[in-house]
């Protein structure tokens, strides 16, 4: 005849009651119980497997599955399992016995969590209160199980919170446990069908036993990353892209991480066609500790450029249940940080070695990617610096040290830097493009959000070279040559040329200086000091404002004092006419420049109109 059991007894925690501590420290993030508890369920189902692979279970496994029900006459919520189960025994010491010595000590402990949601989403499941997360949502649990030994009798165990229990014999034909949670009046949002839905979509997607709600399947328990890559084909990666993000255009490529040694790490990472804007690309990797969701919030343990990668990570090596401070100085999160991105640049690298033509058909997509990781991660960069490619205004592509060697001849200055130009707007700076093409000189196409940023990590990366935008200067300036072009104006000439412009040009836009330009150059070209440019483009990328404020920006305003307009304009005897003339060139430069804007712009077209 079975024994009865029937005790009652005081759960071991020095605390009166667990409710305050439990719903302190996981106030903002009540849902995550069912996590906790249907992972539970998970291991208990893993482990009578595990057990039954060991020869140390010979009964039948049957189909594994957990299963939750929804009841909301009753407000219970019930989370089966046919696994393992438990003796009395192992309640009393799994269930009473919670893991930490006291409630002071566990304050103290997470004290810097705070109440903001951020930092406490790992508490629970690392210290033995994965279990009572249930107290978050519950004011009453239940637990009936029955364990997997020969001749164990079910037992029922209850406690409303306090450190109260009652545990009872109980009736149950199979293995297992049902975990049955009484909502309380302040979680009864817990009892919405599509709230319970979201929820295990959200961290049991890829849990590795069947998960059923409501009569259906709701996981993947084998996702691909847990799969061998030689046993996958790209169609494979690419369904399961989708299955991530359903309305996204297919990933460019991806790389399948797996690693066990000195951590365990799996997952797979895709390269997504990045736009111009990559704020909103990020937050797209998703964190998982042994196919259980833990956040998709990886900064501390992915480096910031890798972050515009999609994809999943899982690793049962990444502390989720401490400070960010502490997060930052793990060793393995530094190890996992470092292979991370040695097995991007090793990817790659091996693209663009077996398949030049169509890793330069990618980069307009990827290369703000390689950018990032060029400007923030050295380690990236002694690898990138070899297949990072620089695109010229006629499309064809170069590494830095092709590049180096194809401009050396002609764009060596004297000082023997050599000089590569730049454009951000082909159109807009479409005259000065034209005035370097003519010379022989190449012109890069630098248009993205983070290169201003780019350039400046070239300047400091690349040995002898500075990188100016081509509307920077006259070209004479942005490439200093030892030849030196003789004015054909006389002193009295340039002086009067110089007077006549300025009286044209508002003195608050910029200074006027007369220069002996080529003949085929422009007879006005009106610049912006590469530096203050750079510092502009930088701070609007970063969404800062500007350093100069609303102070107007200045402009170098330079005369082609061979140009035979400039000649004509000063031999013209009407003085009103030579106004006239001049105010029309220096109008052009404006509008070559994307200057000329609003009425200036009406009164131009009018101008040009009447004079035709």
């Amino acid at each position: 005849m079975e024994s009865v059991i029937q005790e009652k007894g005081n759960l071991s925690i020095h605390t009166e009651n667990i409710f305050p501590i439990i719903k302190k420290f996981l106030y903002s993030d009540h849902e995550i119980f069912l996590r906790e508890l249907v992972s539970n369920a998970v291991d208990a189902s893993q482990k009578v497997k595990k057990l039954a692979s060991y020869g140390e279970f010979n009964g039948e496994l049957g189909d594994l599955k957990v299963v939750i029900k929804l009841d909301k006459e009753a407000k219970t919520i019930t989370i089966s399992d046919n696994g393992i189960g438990m003796t009395a025994d192992e309640i009393k010491k799994y269930i009473n016995q919670i893991a930490f010595s006291g409630a002071t000590e566990f304050v103290e402990k997470y004290k810097d969590k705070g109440e903001d949601g951020k930092g406490d989403k790992g508490i629970i499941g690392h210290f033995g209160l994965g279990f009572y997360s249930a107290y978050m949502v519950a004011e009453n649990v239940e637990i009936i199980t029955k364990s997997y030994k020969d001749g164990s009798e079910a037992v029922r165990w209850i406690c409303d919170g306090s450190t109260e229990y009652e545990l009872t014999s109980a009736e149950k034909a199979d293995r297992g446990s049902d975990v049955i949670l009484h909502i309380a009046a302040d979680s009864e949002e817990f009892l919405e069908e599509d709230r319970l839905r979201g929820i295990l979509e959200k961290y049991g997607k890829f849990l590795p036993i069947q998960i059923e709600f409501e009569d259906k399947i709701i996981n993947n328990p084998n996702p691909i990353w847990t799969k061998n890559p030689s046993d996958l084909k790209d169609e494979d990666y690419i369904a399961f892209y989708k299955e991530l993000y359903p309305f996204s255009e297919d990933p460019l490529f991806w790389i399948h991480l797996n690693v066990d040694y000195p951590f365990n790490l799996t997952g797979v990472l895709y390269f997504p066609k990045l736009k111009n804007d990559f704020q909103g690309q990020r937050e797209k990797i998703q964190l998982y500790s042994r196919q259980v969701f833990i956040t998709d919030e990886v900064k501390d343990i992915v480096p910031d450029f890798l972050q515009l990668l999609h994809g999943v990570i899982d690793s049962p090596d990444i502390p989720l249940n401490v400070s960010r401070s502490y997060l930052q100085a793990d060793g393995n999160v530094k190890k996992i940080n470092g292979y991370i991105t040695r097995k991007v640049a090793d990817k790659l690298s091996e693209i663009f070695k077996n398949d030049r033509a169509g890793f330069e058909g990618k980069f307009d997509d990827i290369g703000l990617f390689v950018k990032y990781g060029i400007i923030s991660d050295e380690k990236f960069y002694e690898k990138a610096k070899d297949f990072c490619l620089l695109k010229n205004v006629d499309g064809k592509f170069f590494t830095f040290e092709e590049y180096k060697e194809a401009v050396k001849e002609n764009q060596t200055d004297k000082n023997e830097m050599q000089v590569w130009l730049y454009t951000t707007d082909e159109k807009k700076q479409d005259a000065f493009i034209q005035s370097a093409k003519k010379r022989s000189y190449d012109v890069l196409l630098l248009t993205s959000v983070i290169d201003s940023h780019f350039i400046n990590a070239l300047e400091q990366k690349v040995e002898k070279i500075q990188v100016k935008r081509v509307d920077a200067d006259t070209l004479d300036k942005l490439i200093e040559k030892d030849v030196t072009l003789e004015s054909i104006l006389s002193t009295e000439e340039s002086d009067k040329a110089k007077k006549l412009f300025e009286e044209v040009v508002n003195s608050k836009a910029g200074n006027v200086q007369i220069e002996a330009m080529p003949v085929d150059e422009l007879p006005v070209v009106i610049t912006f000091p590469e530096f203050m440019r750079r510092m502009t483009d930088m701070q609007a990328s970063s969404g800062q404002p500007s350093m100069f404020g609303n102070m107007p920006l200045m402009y170098t305003i330079s005369v082609n004092a061979n140009h035979p307009i400039i000649g004509r304009i000063l031999n013209t005897e009407s003085e009103e006419e030579q106004k006239t003339l001049a105010k029309q060139v220096y109008d052009l430069a404006l509008l070559s420049q994307g200057l000329l804007i609003g009425s200036e712009l009406t009164q131009f077209i009018q101008r040009t109109v009447a004079g035709l």
